[in-house]
């Protein structure tokens, strides 16, 4: 994989390469016949022009070789690679631009106001304006297509520039045009139609400076990692949408050449195993990938509470504070209402009343402090006070341990039970056993049925003050 990954990359480096290389030689030809054309037939048009192809021909060199630099791989020094050349050179291209740009208002503005220039709309001037259109039409399209394929900042620029050349030489042929018409049919307005071609430069200047701002903008907000618009709302949606997902958190997106990166944090169950929250963040990365293909993603996960979680913990910390244990709480929501059920452990030797008062206090605090709750059920349970003696009379009571075997077998519908133990407290006996279950059981299924074995061993045995089943996964076969 990691082979043909290098090769993919090898490849689109070429093709990057071949599509800078190409604009290169373009921008060199069409300045050379440019500059030589607009001299000859004083064309401040044409002239503008070629400045323009000068600096289009610095800009391909410039992409050319930020290219080349930014299909190297990351390094020590560069960990995120070195697709910010390609932002860096489009920058020095829109400063170019913005220069260009100044030197041809300022000579129009001359033109128009101050000084009288002689064009001489030839057919050389109309033939190069033409080749350059046609030149500059084939050559957008190629470095577009290259810049798409490859998502290349570089060539995205050059190839918006010089879509914008046909559009400004377009402007500079209407003018070429008019200084023919003027002097061909109205010979009385042909000074004032000379100026034309002045404007005609007036209108490249702007169209440039319109599409360098536009340029400029997008260069900066990469090279300052300002996220596009509506990405990080798009990101934090799609995350939502994972199962697992409780809420996603902070969002870091940069843009470096071809590649964004991607940093997020998502909030999940914090009760999850380690394999779930690793396959909620996988699914998270696969749908932003999809949403942003070619991103390099990192997914943090953050274990939360879940409300039900928080609920029931708030529930022990109460019952903490009343220095009683207890266990067995559930909680139900019905119509924006909770209701609670629990059973509350108190000392065996207390009265019922004193029982009463001590759950009595454990429900005014719960309420007092979840003044959501609607309802709460409290069940007494007595805990022994100490520790006192209790001994083995397995072997004497053969038959209730084999009875107590059954009971438990016949309940879980096979032969479950084993190490079934006796003792004798005073005149009460009591009864532990180990029940073997399926290892794959959900804990809530063997926690039910081990509460139906404890029933029936009740139901059918009540001369046992105790019982307590012990579940145990069976090992695989």
């Amino acid at each position: 994989m990691a082979a043909e990954e290098t090769a993919t990359a090898a490849r689109a480096r070429a093709e990057k390469m071949r599509a800078a290389l190409g604009s290169v030689l373009a921008a060199l030809g069409l300045t050379g016949m440019k500059l030589a054309v607009g001299l000859a037939s004083g064309s401040l048009g044409i002239l503008a022009e070629a400045a323009h192809s000068g600096l289009d021909l610095v800009a391909a060199v410039v992409t050319l070789v930020a290219v080349s630099v930014s299909g190297r791989p990351a390094d020590e020094s560069h960990l995120y690679g070195h697709g910010k050349v390609e932002s860096f050179s489009a920058l020095i291209e829109t400063v170019l631009l913005f220069v260009a740009c100044a030197w041809i208002v300022y000579e129009a503005v001359r033109r128009i106001f101050f000084r009288e220039v002689h064009v001489d709309p030839s057919l050389w001037a109309f033939l190069v304006v033409i080749v350059s259109i046609v030149v500059d039409v084939n050559r957008s399209r190629m470095l577009s297509r290259a810049a798409k394929r490859h998502r290349s900042q570089a060539l995205e620029a050059d190839a918006l520039h010089f879509s914008t050349d046909v559009w400004s030489s377009a402007v500079v042929l209407a003018g070429l045009i008019l200084v023919l018409l003027g002097r061909s049919f109205w010979p009385a307005r042909a000074r004032l139609l000379d100026r034309a071609d002045a404007v005609a430069a007036l209108g490249v200047a702007f169209i440039v400076l319109f599409v360098s701002y536009r340029l400029g903008k997008r260069t900066i907000d990469v090279l300052l990692d300002r996220a596009p618009d509506g990405l990080k709302d798009r990101i934090v949606k799609a995350a939502a949408e994972v199962e697992g997902v409780i809420s996603a958190g902070k969002v870091r997106l940069r843009q470096s050449g071809a590649q964004t990166f991607i940093d997020m944090a998502i909030e999940v169950d914090r009760n999850l195993a380690f394999e779930r929250t690793h396959a909620i963040a996988e699914d998270v990365e696969r749908r932003i990938r999809s949403l942003v293909p070619g991103s390099d993603v990192v997914i943090h996960t953050d274990p939360r509470e879940s409300e039900h979680e928080t609920l029931v913990r708030r529930i022990r910390a109460v019952a903490e504070r009343n220095q009683v244990p207890v266990h067995n709480i559930v909680v139900f929501e019905d119509r924006g209402e909770v209701h609670i059920d629990l059973h509350l452990e108190v000392d065996d030797r207390l009265l019922l009343h004193q029982a009463h008062d001590l759950a009595g206090r454990v429900e005014r605090d719960l309420r007092a402090g979840l003044p959501a709750i609607k309802r709460v059920n409290i069940h007494i349970e007595s805990r022994d006070g100490g520790v006192g003696s209790g001994r083995d009379v397995t072997a004497e009571e053969g038959p209730l341990a084999e009875r107590v075997r059954r009971i438990a077998d016949g309940v879980a519908g096979r032969e479950c039970c084993r190490d079934v133990l006796v003792r004798r407290q005073g005149d009460r006996l009591a009864v532990s056993l180990v029940c073997g279950l399926d290892r794959d059981l959900p804990v809530i299924e063997a926690h039910r049925l081990s509460s139906r074995i404890e029933e029936a061993l009740k139901r059918e045995l009540p001369a046992l003050e105790r019982i307590l089943v012990h579940s145990e996964p069976e090992a695989p076969r």
